[in-house]
Order: C-alpha cells, then structure tokens, then sequence
C-alpha cells in the first residue's frame, strides 16, 4: 500500500533540472496494430533509466487520458535527457525507430513531447494528504510548514538562497 503523508508538503530539489511530458495519443482506435507496440515501448525505457541513475532520470508519473498515455519525467539536466534520447547503446533511439518504421505518418497513433528546463529555485509545488508524488517523488520531500507554508514564501525562499549564492561566487 502507498503511504499517504497527512498535511502538505512540498519537493525541494538542488540546481536546475528538465521537466519532460511525453505520450501517445490514438487517433484511430481499430489500427491497434499501429498503436499497440508504440504503447508497450515505454515501459523497458523507464526500467532501463530507473536501474541507471547516472543517465540523469530523476523520476516520473504516468497519465491516462482520453486515448491517450503521458508521462510527467524530471531529468538533471537536458544533456542528459538528450543523451538518452540519441546514444544507440540506449533502449530509446531502437524504439524511435521501430516507431518510424511501423506508423511513420500514417496519422494512426500521434507522439508527443513538451520540455521544460527549470532554473535553480524558479518552481514551488504543494501535496496535501497525498503519497510522495511529482517533483516531490523525485527528489527532496519536505512539510510546507514556516518558510515552505505559501506558494509565496517557497518562490520567495528559493530567490533568496539563489542571490546568497551568486554572491558567494563574486
């Protein structure tokens, strides 16, 4: 069972760091042929990149929507998303390519990406009575209590420890 953490709490995670959202959304619901595999190849990706933490992947949280899977994944850096999404010794760029070859344009099943890269401090998140989730699940999980307590006060916080440590390097 998952455990439920009551009140709220916040992620705090050190530096910058990539937001990435990907899915699949089916446009034809009878070309399962088509949509089918492109579904079942994200799952050996993600155990690939949970086994290995040193290629950046700091965690995610899958989505179903209508017609459709999306993936919400949190990365180090982008270099290191990049890196998974190029190197042929990875499991993603052989996918890609299956992908290409079986659907290519045919308008069956749709691909998409959205990224995000995220400045050190520039983001604040709140879970009340939930699991570890998110950003939290995937990196520091804290009670928003003092200076954590607003939405506020957590952007307010982190713009403060960012100048502290600007000055710290002049």
């Amino acid at each position: 069972m998952t455990d439920i953490f009551n009140g709220r709490y916040t992620a705090d995670i050190e530096g910058d760091f990539v937001v990435f959202n990907i899915g699949m959304r089916i446009n034809r619901v009878r070309a399962w042929r088509q949509w089918m595999p492109a579904s079942r190849a994200m799952q050996p990706m993600l155990e690939a990149l949970y086994q290995h933490p040193e290629l950046g992947f700091l965690g995610g949280q899958g989505f179903l929507y209508w017609r459709g899977i999306a993936l919400v994944q949190y990365w180090r850096s982008f270099e290191h998303l990049e890196h998974f999404a190029r190197d042929p010794k990875l499991t993603h760029l052989n996918a890609w390519k299956q992908f290409n070859k079986a659907v290519g344009g045919d308008g069956s099943v749709g691909i998409w990406h959205e990224t995000y890269l995220v400045r050190a401090g520039e983001y604040e998140s709140v879970y009340g009575n939930m699991p570890r989730f998110g950003l939290a699940a995937a990196s520091n999980h804290m009670p928003a209590v003092g200076a954590r307590a607003t939405a506020r006060l957590r952007l307010q916080r982190r713009s403060e420890m960012n100048a502290a440590a600007t000055l710290a390097t002049l």
